[in-house]
């Protein structure tokens, strides 16, 4: 009997088994259930997890690791990394071939991204219970990360399917955080809805000083302005998360900042020369601006990515350079303890490394490049402080693979937490952190939160009226000023104007087996302007009289001009050429080809109209170049959305509304002058006291009493919303100069110094006289604002303005103009504003004769063959004449006539014909009344 009930106790427990296993990939292990609470505190709920991990699942969970190709079956190398030696996260590339070209972009890399997850909750679905009688592996969801900048390739890793976005250098020229957040909502809500739950970005790079020779970070960053990229950042943070559900992690880039470096990082550890105090004005500020940010708010940033930067300065000492602050423990420390970093990193913020496979990363430790320790710079970077480690192309000299050099540093670090207590401590800190991270993400682990719905795809790519927005409101004229542009272009072009277009071709392939597809090819601009403005558009433009080449073709031009000849012809014949400018590149020669033309054969340009349409960094061209332009735009981004915003600035459909958020010299145009506050304003100044409620609408609001003071009183004041050049609100942080004067004998004035807040300074002042104050503030160089009087005697307040007793200065339009002094051929074109055409002149005549024939025909049948003849010469004359002064531009007052175009030809013809034949007919006159006269004798 007790035999029987052992081998029936045993059969259940089987059977319970079994149906665990079996119980499908949808339902949690019932034991590993038990030993994971999903409910409570989540530092509890972490500490439960990370209690049932093994040392070689703690260890996995520090790796983010890339693979090549999308073979993800349990026999390929990424299933063994994830499920057997249990690495925490990947990362999907576009050079590692991880995604299908065309239409499949997007469905082929959801289908991955399932895949990849699956695999890890089924390998934690196993029940079998281990020999030491320990729990299962618990379920860790996988991070699947990418960095997705905007603006295509190179910036972009899916370059298909989704909303192509700008990049955020253009959504910085709208000065609107609005438009940002609308954007972050787009990219987060699209990548989530795709699989991905780790963003990196976006960058927080602080370009304040170009150097195109040097981090080239192209249209990579929101701009110049520390306080603006803190502000656009903000924004663009809250809308991943809207975006996400919540359900992907936001890393900031590139930390601390390499806004200021001298070389590429991806190449060379940059190096960056600026003190601690330095870096905290302005490389950390947009960091410490998310890192402050109230976590209701959506915009507190969940971790960063730590660049290969060196420091010199940072240590208090100009002449030491720190190694690069990711491998270098005490320069991290210096910077993670620094306020509010260090409160932002103890609350959970992840710290990640950049790429420890890069190419800078191996010529810091061998220049020479023939020797490549994984271990030790795994294990350099993770004792430095990053919690998680970022591998890709991660290959020892002599692996056969970055597989067999990952899972050799994977064994080293399991073996080390075995044997080093310290070590193990920094582990588990480090874990727990990302399981943390992991946690918010899902507040459950199940595969079921992980997974987002399939339904979500629909919305993938369908977002593009928020694309139309930002480039309607980022299109910058860099110069001329819009009222020189409207005098030196008057018109757009018109139906039979010869355009020739050059364009910097780029084109990118979506893995290394893809077909290229074009980014900006040939004919993308004609082709815009030719749907928009052609035949089938209404006709103002007809393709015939269009011609489209590459700028590689004018590099060959320029080389050998007999090469392409064609090039030239359509030069001289053209009434305008326009130029479309992506980013200058070293390994494109062509992509100088316009400041070639400029420098060299600027006569072929000359008497025409340029137009330059810059579609990546604005500060490539110099001032030289520039004042050989007739008009400089800049849009900041390539996606198609932009090409259609230059074609309509090109044919003066909208203006140009944006404001370059980086310093341009080439213009004189200056970030941190820009966001000055404006010279030209009267800063409105109010006592501070709070706005009345609001009524119900049912009865007459009482009139708002006006305060009494008397001494004793603290008085608040604040300012209305002060404005910069570019009439945005100044940063925050910039000084205001309350100055209190007491009217009297005494005549005292005292200021009180404060910063802004949203555009706003506040200050308080206790009265302490019966007398007269005065009240009026600066801000320099705004210094004329409203006053405020205050009799303390008798408690009466009056607000009044200044009015100004100098000259104020004009104020300054979005777009700056251009310093320099005009080249000889700019003058020229200026001065002589002669721009006839064949068929100006063509029509002349036939209006010029025409009605010199109709005269003398008319003269002939109403008077005499001889006055008709006189009549009709006359007419010619007259209709000559006044072509030869409206193209000559010396009478000031046809001028007008000139710019009508061939209406003004029309016109001008009509006016000489007719004066000549009433000159004529005057003649005729006198001469009868002559004749008479002789007659009557």
């Amino acid at each position: 009997m007790r035999l029987k009930l052992y081998h029936l106790l045993r059969l259940g427990l089987i059977v319970f088994v079994l149906l665990a296993q079996t119980g499908g990939s949808s339902r949690l292990n019932p034991v590993l259930a038990a030993a994971m609470p999903q409910t409570g505190d989540p530092a509890q709920r972490v500490r439960a997890i990370m209690e049932q991990m093994t040392p070689e699942q703690k260890i996995g969970q520090l790796f983010l690791v890339t693979f090549k190709g999308s073979d993800v079956r349990p026999d390929s190398q990424i299933y063994s990394l994830i499920v057997e030696y249990h690495v925490g996260g990947v990362v999907l590339r576009a050079d590692n071939d991880n995604f299908e070209a065309g239409g499949n972009t997007v469905p082929k890399a959801a289908e991955l991204i399932r895949t990849l997850q699956n695999h890890v909750w089924e390998s934690a679905q196993e029940t079998t219970a281990p020999a030491d009688g320990n729990l299962p592996k618990p379920y860790v969801p996988l991070f699947v990360g990418i960095s997705q900048e905007g603006d295509l390739y190179p910036n972009d890793q899916m370059l298909n399917g989704m909303t192509s976005l700008p990049s955020l250098m253009a959504i910085g020229a709208t000065w609107k955080p609005q438009l940002a957040e609308a954007v972050g909502t787009v990219m987060g809500r699209e990548l989530r809805a795709i699989g991905f739950n780790l963003y990196l970005g976006p960058s927080l790079d602080v370009l304040e000083v170009v150097n195109s020779a040097g981090s080239n970070l192209g249209t990579r960053t929101f701009g110049g302005d520390p306080f603006w990229v803190g502000e656009m950042d903000k924004a663009y943070v809250r809308g991943l998360h809207l975006g996400s559900r919540d359900q992907m992690a936001v890393i900031a880039k590139h930390f601390p900042g390499r806004g200021a470096s001298d070389r590429l990082p991806e190449e060379e550890v940059a190096t960056v020369r600026k003190s601690l105090d330095t870096l905290r004005q302005v490389e950390l500020a947009p960091f410490f601006a998310t890192m402050t940010a109230d976590p209701e708010s959506k915009s507190l940033i969940d971790g960063v990515l730590v660049s290969h930067i060196r420091y010199q300065g940072l240590q208090e000492n100009i002449r030491e350079i720190t190694p690069p602050v990711s491998l270098d423990g005490e320069a991290m420390r210096q910077v993670l303890t620094l306020d509010p970093i260090a409160s932002w990193h103890q609350n959970g913020g992840l710290v990640i490394s950049d790429n420890l496979g890069s190419n800078a990363v191996r010529r810091f430790y061998d220049p020479s490049g023939a020797t490549f320790d994984g271990r030790t710079v795994a294990r350099n970077a993770f004792l430095a402080g990053n919690d998680l480690l970022y591998l890709n192309n991660f290959v020892e000299p002599g692996d056969p693979d970055a597989f067999t050099s990952m899972v050799r540093v994977i064994g080293s670090f399991a073996q080390k937490y075995r044997e080093d207590p310290a070590f193990a401590e920094r582990v588990d800190l480090s874990v727990q952190r990302i399981l943390t991270l992991k946690l918010k993400l899902y507040d459950e682990f199940h595969i079921d939160r992980v997974l987002p719905a399939a339904a979500q795809l629909i919305e993938v790519g369908r977002s593009q009226s928020v694309v139309l927005e930002v480039a309607r409101q980022s299109a910058t004229l860099f110069s001329p000023s819009p009222a020189e542009l409207n005098l030196s272009i008057p018109r757009p072009p018109e139906s039979r104007d010869q355009i020739v277009f050059f364009t910097d071709v780029i084109n990118a392939r979506q893995c290394s087996t893809c077909p290229e597809q074009a980014i900006l090819s040939v004919d993308t601009f004609k082709n815009a302007v030719l749907r928009l403005y052609g035949p089938a558009a209404g006709g103002s433009i007809i393709q015939g009289y269009l011609s489209s080449y590459t700028f590689l073709d004018l590099n060959t031009f320029l080389n050998s001009p007999e090469g392409l000849a064609a090039v030239g012809v359509n030069l001289a014949e053209a009434e305008w050429v326009v130029f479309i400018l992506a980013d200058e590149t070293p390994n494109r020669p062509e992509s100088q080809a316009l400041k070639r033309l400029l420098s060299e054969k600027p006569e072929l340009l000359r008497n025409k109209r340029v137009v330059v349409f810059a579609f990546g960094a604005p500060y490539y061209l110099d001032a030289t170049d520039i004042a050989k332009l007739t008009a400089y735009y800049g849009l900041f981004s390539k996606v198609p959305a932009y090409i259609d915003t230059a074609a309509r600035l090109l044919f003066q459909e909208q203006n140009a509304n944006g404001a370059s958020p980086v310093s341009i010299p080439g213009v004189g145009y200056d970030i941190i002058r820009a966001t000055s506050p404006d010279p030209a304003q009267i800063i409105p100044l109010f006592l501070d006291y709070p706005e009345p409620e609001p009524g119900d609408g049912t009865a007459t609001p009482a009139p708002t009493a006006t305060p009494e003071f008397r001494i004793g009183d603290s008085v608040p004041f604040r300012t209305g919303i002060i404005v910069d050049r570019n009439r945005n609100p100044v940063p925050d942080g910039t000084v205001v100069r309350f100055i209190i004067t007491v009217l009297g004998e005494s005549g005292t004035t005292q200021q009180i110094e404060t910063v802004t807040q949203g555009g706003i300074a506040r200050a308080v002042y206790r009265i302490s006289a019966l007398t007269n104050i005065e009240v009026r503030v600066v801000s320099e160089p705004a210094v004329t604002s409203q006053i405020i009087n205050i009799n303390a005697a008798s408690g009466q307040t009056n607000i009044s303005t200044i009015v100004p007793t100098a000259e104020p200065t004009a104020t300054a339009t979005p777009s700056p103009t251009p310093t320099p002094e005009p080249t000889p051929e700019t003058e020229e074109v200026v001065e002589d504003p002669i721009d006839f055409q064949m068929s100006d002149w063509l029509l002349m005549m036939l209006v010029t004769l025409g009605g010199g024939a109709g005269i003398l025909w008319f003269g002939e049948r109403r008077i005499s063959l001889r006055w008709g003849f006189r009549w009709g010469a006359m007419a010619i004359l007259g209709g000559l004449i006044a072509y030869v002064i409206l193209v000559s531009g010396w009478f000031v007052p046809v001028n007008a006539l000139y710019l009508a175009g061939k209406w003004g030809v029309l016109i001008a013809s009509l006016v000489g014909v007719l004066s000549g034949w009433l000159i004529g007919w005057l003649w005729q006159v006198r001469l009868q009344r002559e004749k008479k006269a002789l007659r009557q004798r």
